[in-house]
């Protein structure tokens, strides 16, 4: 199978800017756009009836008419649709084993509800085998929508311990596409006997800061050798690597953070990090699993 981006469609304003920021990344990355649309009750196809008797009339109209609107933005795209009779979260999860990258919508959900509210875009991004990309919508005025492909910066959160290829392969190639800067961001807290009664040793902080940056650009080194045409700036942030990252975040185009494919038993499958940016950043993010 060709390689696609696939873009679960719900009819939720979250779902259509998914498929918009997905048309413009498909486009940027010369590959295909499938629309899907899941629904437990659909009936088997092909259905010779009226459309007032179709029971899969409103899912196709709904597939018909975001692709309609994409195929008009984007003539050159190849999009096709598709409809699956199964669970979202279930047809997702295999479409995602088959995807370049899975594109959802996200609620953004804030403060303590975004603790309680179960979020199938979160529990795909939790288990894909491949990269999930959440695009928020702008629900309340002072949310703008998601940025489009090409504009904005790309950020990628580096924890640099244990590989990372994946998670900065997918970054580099996303700012490539784009043609935008990437960042590369990596926060640290300071150790506990770095404060002191009259503040933070300095020397401690800067023998932290001094470390991490050795780490960084011998991280980074043969990306940057890779991918030469692609403007690359890191920070090393001396506080929680989750406020470290969302800080940088506020101005991106995208967001990058890893998911590690093998956890601790009861560990949670996303990390702090992945989940604060879930949460919290107005740009989309994707969540790359990697080793």
């Amino acid at each position: 199978m060709e390689p696609v981006i696939t873009v679960g469609l719900d009819g939720s304003p979250e779902s259509l800017s998914a498929a918009r920021w997905a048309a413009d990344e498909a486009e940027h990355r010369k590959l295909t756009l499938r629309l899907l649309h899941a629904w437990p009750m659909l009936a088997p196809e092909p259905t010779k009836v009226p459309s007032e008797i179709d029971q899969n009339y409103w899912a196709k109209r709904l597939v018909h008419n975001a692709q309609a609107e994409l195929q008009r933005r984007h003539p050159g795209l190849a999009i096709v649709g598709n409809l699956v009779a199964d669970e979202a979260q279930d047809a997702l999860l295999h479409a995602a084993s088959e995807s370049a990258m899975t594109v959802l919508g996200s609620r953004g959900l804030e403060l303590v509800e975004s603790y309680f509210l179960g979020d199938t875009g979160m529990s795909v991004a939790a288990q894909a085998e491949r990269p999930v990309v959440l695009v928020r919508a702008g629900t309340r005025a002072e949310v703008p929508p998601a940025a489009p492909a090409g504009t904005g910066d790309v950020v990628v959160a580096l924890k640099l311990h244990g590989p990372c290829d994946d998670l900065l392969g997918f970054a580099f190639a996303a700012a490539s596409a784009r043609n935008v800067p990437l960042r590369v961001v990596h926060g640290r807290s300071l150790p506990v006997h770095a404060y002191v009664p009259w503040g933070v040793d300095h020397d401690v902080a800067e023998g932290v800061a001094q470390e991490a940056r050795k780490q960084l650009d011998q991280v980074l080194r043969p990306w940057r050798e890779k991918f030469p045409q692609v403007e690359v700036a890191d920070s090393i942030g001396l506080e929680s690597p989750a406020r470290a990252v969302l800080r940088s975040a506020g101005s991106a185009g995208q967001l990058v953070v890893g998911r590690r494919r093998h956890r601790r038993v009861l560990a949670p499958r996303l990390g702090p990090v992945a989940q604060a940016a879930i949460h919290h950043a107005r740009c989309p993010v994707a969540v790359v699993p990697h080793d």
